[in-house]
C-alpha cells in the first residue's frame, strides 16, 4: 500500500458525510434524511481495504462484501437514493430475492457493523493479539446468519489473523493516530446504522433475514 494511501482516514471522513447527512433534518423535524446511494456505495467501498487487511479469516466476508458494494455503485448510477431503491425493489416484489439491490444493501450494513464492533474491541483491549477483538465482532455481527461450516472455516482462519502492529503497518497509521480514527468511524457509523435499520423496519422488512 502506497505510503500517502490512509484508508482508515478515509473510511472515517466518508462515515462522517453520511452521519451528517443522517442527522440533516428540517426544522420542523418532519422530513426524514436521505442518503444519496453515490455517496453511501463510495464510503462503503472505502471500508473494502480494510477486509484485506484482515487476511484469510474474512476472505469470504470481503468477498461478499465487495460484491455487494459492487451492485449499489452500479445501482447509484441510475438510482439517487437508499429509500427509492428500497422502495422500487418493494415494488417490483424483489426484496428478498438473491441480487436484489435491498438484499445487498442489508448484507453491506452488516459488513460496516461488523467494522465498527472490531474498532470497539480493539479500542478497549490491550495487546498485539486481533483474535479476540475479530472473534467476538464475528460472533455478534455475521455468526447469528452463518452456517456451521462457514462458522468454522471462520474460527480456522483466526489463528492467521495479523497483529495488530500488522495491521497497523499496512494501514499506514501509527497506535495514536489509529485509535483516533477508529473511535471517529465508530462514531459516525453508528447513526449511519441505525438509519438503515430504521429504513428497513419502517417498511415492516425486519432486519434478520
Amino acid at each position: 500500500m502506497a505510503e500517502e494511501e490512509k484508508p482508515l482516514r478515509k473510511m472515517a471522513v466518508a462515515f462522517k458525510e453520511l452521519a451528517n447527512a443522517v442527522n440533516s433534518q428540517s426544522p420542523d423535524g418532519e422530513e426524514e434524511p436521505r442518503i444519496e446511494l453515490g455517496s453511501f456505495s463510495l464510503a462503503c467501498s472505502l471500508v473494502s481495504p480494510l477486509f484485506r487487511c484482515l487476511g484469510i479469516a474474512f476472505k469470504f466476508a470481503e468477498l461478499d462484501y465487495v460484491a455487494k458494494v459492487d451492485d449499489l455503485v452500479e445501482a447509484s448510477k441510475s438510482i439517487s437514493t437508499l429509500e427509492v431503491m428500497m422502495d422500487r425493489d418493494i415494488e417490483s416484489n424483489c426484496v428478498r430475492k438473491a441480487g436484489s439491490h435491498t438484499r445487498n444493501l442489508l448484507r453491506v450494513k452488516r459488513g460496516i457493523d461488523m467494522v465498527r464492533v472490531l474498532f470497539e474491541q480493539i479500542v478497549a483491549s490491550e495487546g498485539n493479539s486481533l483474535k479476540d477483538p475479530a472473534s467476538k465482532a464475528y460472533a455478534q455481527v455475521f455468526a447469528p446468519h452463518h452456517g456451521w461450516a462457514i462458522r468454522k472455516a471462520v474460527g480456522a482462519g483466526m489463528y492467521a489473523l495479523p497483529t495488530k502492529a500488522q495491521l497497523l503497518k499496512k494501514l499506514n497509521e501509527d497506535e495514536v493516530s489509529a485509535r483516533i480514527q477508529m473511535q471517529n468511524y465508530i462514531a459516525s457509523s453508528i447513526p449511519v446504522i441505525l438509519y438503515i435499520d430504521k429504513l428497513f423496519n419502517s417498511r415492516k422488512l425486519g432486519i434478520n433475514w
